[in-house]
């Protein structure tokens, strides 16, 4: 009876490859090195090089899938309906951490460490030039915040973990001023925020919350990005500012756009049913619904709900409403977009401060992988499955 798993080298030999081209296919997603069951060693699934080696890799996909890049991370596991990071249940976490808690555990440096530093110290002269783009969404005024940095902070350069974590400091605070259009504070992000949205501790609190639980996410397409983008060697202000490019499509930060504004719809004609039924009747998908990985619901997005109600008791109505009315029409549970949603319009926030928001916590996770990914020295390079004609071939066109 054939092996489940086989060792790198009969790997290779069944593909017909050199170890390094076996090793540059796990970078790219078409082969998965996992642990073998009983050993020490790490192996590869035989059922899986077999459908690599007859042409159906593991980055195929239809047009009706996603594209499934595997990449080995240390750093968030989406496991039996639960997240965690660094093997820590991030739920548990958000009861009493703060961001720049997480930052020090996924970016494996000592909290209090990393961020012991003052940014006015670090911010090089450009936290001060506020207003210069006020006019602009909040992933451009992030955009044009991280250009003014690189271009002057030479250190960026230095890519070494320490350089790294000084960078992904300075970036963080340095977002959070641009979002607030203020200079840099050294205040933990949360309680910048809750200054500048003029909130109450209990108001703080559950923001802090919401940070915490956006921290990382695996391999979305933002963070599949921010990787990518590191695996070419390029500084942490390049590695975020890919991110959010990504994070700016509608399928991925419009999302948390989505959900806000439906929620503020609500909020406004108090009818949570005949809101999202009038969607659906104009063929509009209802935002915040259902994710892929949580089959049984979203676990961030029940801890954000429950912790929006308890600390703003008003919007316990709303929030059951809505989820009662989304449930009656669509059967998926709410995923984090819409708790957030419902977290910053029971917060009485004005539309926009959901992405924000998931802006702030994700920057943590993208500075994360790219500590990792930089760390790896691998370049992500992957490649495309031909569809098109073959040379030689008469060309239709």
């Amino acid at each position: 009876m054939e092996s489940m798993y086989l060792t790198a080298r009969e790997t290779a030999e069944r593909l017909g490859i050199k170890r390094d081209t076996l090793y540059a296919y796990v970078s790219r997603g078409l082969l998965r090195s996992q642990p073998i069951p009983g050993s020490r060693e790490r192996g590869y699934r035989t059922e899986e090089v077999e459908r690599l080696r007859a042409g159906r890799g593991l980055s195929r996909a239809t047009r009706s899938e996603p594209f499934v890049p595997v990449i080995d991370s240390a750093i968030c596991l989406i496991e039996g309906g639960r997240l965690y990071y660094r093997g820590h249940d991030a739920i548990r976490l958000a009861e009493t951490t703060t961001l720049e808690d997480i930052a020090g555990l996924l970016w494996g440096q000592d909290p209090i460490s990393t961020f012991r530093h003052s940014q006015r110290s670090e911010a090089r002269g450009i936290g001060g030039r506020v207003g210069a783009a006020a006019s602009l969404g909040v992933i451009e005024r992030c955009h044009v915040r991280l250009a003014e940095l690189a271009a002057a902070d030479l250190g960026a350069l230095d890519l070494t973990p320490h350089g790294i974590v000084r960078t992904g400091r300075a970036i963080l605070y340095e977002l959070a001023a641009c979002i607030g259009d203020r200079p840099t504070a050294p205040d933990p992000v949360h309680e910048q925020l809750a200054a500048l949205w003029r909130l109450d501790q209990k108001g703080a609190d559950l923001i802090r919350r919401c940070l915490v639980l956006l921290a990382d996410h695996e391999l979305n397409a933002s963070t599949f990005v921010a990787r990518c983008v590191a695996s070419t060697g390029a500084t942490p202000y390049a590695v975020v500012s890919g991110a959010l490019a990504a994070l700016s499509g509608r399928r991925h930060g419009g999302a948390s756009a989505s959900a806000e504004a439906l929620l503020h719809e609500i909020a406004e004609r108090d009818d949570p049913l005949a809101v999202m039924a009038a969607r659906l009747a104009r063929n509009e998908m209802l935002p915040g619904l259902g994710h892929p990985l949580y089959p049984a619901g979203d676990p961030r997005a029940a801890a954000l709900l429950n912790a929006a109600m308890a600390a703003i008791p008003a919007s316990r109505p709303l929030i059951e409403a809505a989820v009662a009315a989304a449930r009656q029409l669509v059967p998926q549970p709410p995923n984090v977009d819409f708790a957030l949603a419902a977290a910053t319009t029971a917060l009485g926030l004005p539309q926009g401060t959901a992405l924000a928001i998931f802006i702030l916590g994700r920057t943590v996770g993208w500075i994360a992988h790219a500590i990792e990914q930089y760390q790896s020295d691998v370049l992500i390079r992957p490649r495309a499955r031909y569809t098109g004609p073959r040379p030689g071939e008469e060309n239709p066109a």
